[in-house]
């Protein structure tokens, strides 16, 4: 079990998304994180673009009733604005405050309008601007993304904190799954490296120590001693949850973050 399970996710905000544009919603997201964590910065103006579009249409369906699989950017959020016609939104059992919708769409608009209008700004001869870029976008698409699950997620509210919570980390290219089968595609990992990229990738709920010997490569003895290791009170990086499975702490996610960042990619 990864970090986001797109099947679980598209079930629980559809409804009140039409199934459609929530199965847009969720690939786009995903495959914009996917890039991103792989350094593919120039598309991500355009999947940026296809998010605030895919969005927008959500928004414009529950707040006008109609459904319509083109309405433009602009066009839905001159709607959101328009104090003439009636919001459904504000009539929906979520209770959505219109300021929310407002705020969102400001969003949307900018992350649209970047992808229109932004020019090649060239900051130094070391430094490539896509990367800031895909870096503003990137963060954006998770606010939008974070905030439509916070106001719509249709179930358990403690399970939609998780989700956002895990929206928030890293994907993993490097861990493959082939059927029942999940394996680390990497060979230049050390046994203790291994075990912080598989508890990554198993989010808050962690792996039992069973299931990291089945995954991991190295010898159950490794296994074992990189997982002392980790939980040490000098590391403090991985920690036993009341269950029994092991998770990453802060501290975990941190030295993912500043020391292994780049081996969370398939290439080598």
């Amino acid at each position: 079990m990864g970090l986001i399970e797109r099947n679980s996710l598209i079930t629980n905000i559809s409804p009140p998304f039409d199934h459609l544009l929530a199965t847009q919603f969720v690939d786009e997201f995903l495959s914009m994180e996917r890039r991103f964590i792989q350094r593919d910065w120039e598309p991500t103006e355009l999947d940026a673009g296809q998010f605030a579009e895919i969005t927008s249409r959500i928004l414009y369906h529950l707040d006008s009733g109609t459904l319509n699989y083109t309405k433009g950017v602009g066009e839905c959020i001159d709607y959101f604005n328009n104090n003439a016609v009636t919001h459904n939104l504000t009539n929906l059992p979520f209770n959505v405050a219109r300021k929310e919708i407002i705020h969102i769409s400001k969003v949307l608009q900018a992350i649209y309008k970047f992808r229109s209008d932004r020019g090649a700004v060239h900051i130094s001869a070391t430094y490539e601007p896509n990367h800031m870029d895909s870096k503003y976008l990137i963060e954006s698409v998770r606010w939008c993304m974070n905030e439509m699950l916070r106001i719509f997620w249709n179930g358990d509210r403690e399970e939609v904190a998780k989700t956002i919570r895990e929206l928030l980390q890293f994907d993993v290219p490097c861990i493959g799954v082939f059927g029942d089968i999940l394996i680390v595609q990497r060979t230049d990992l050390r046994p203790d490296e291994e075990i912080l990229i598989l508890l990554h990738y198993a989010g808050e709920n962690g792996f039992s120590r069973r299931e990291l010997g089945i995954h991991s490569l190295s010898s159950a003895p490794l296994v074992t001693t990189s997982i002392k290791k980790l939980s040490a009170p000098d590391k403090r990086q991985v920690i036993q949850l009341k269950n029994g499975n092991y998770r990453l702490t802060d501290l975990g996610s941190r030295r993912i973050r500043l020391e292994l960042a780049d081996k969370l990619l398939l290439s080598i």
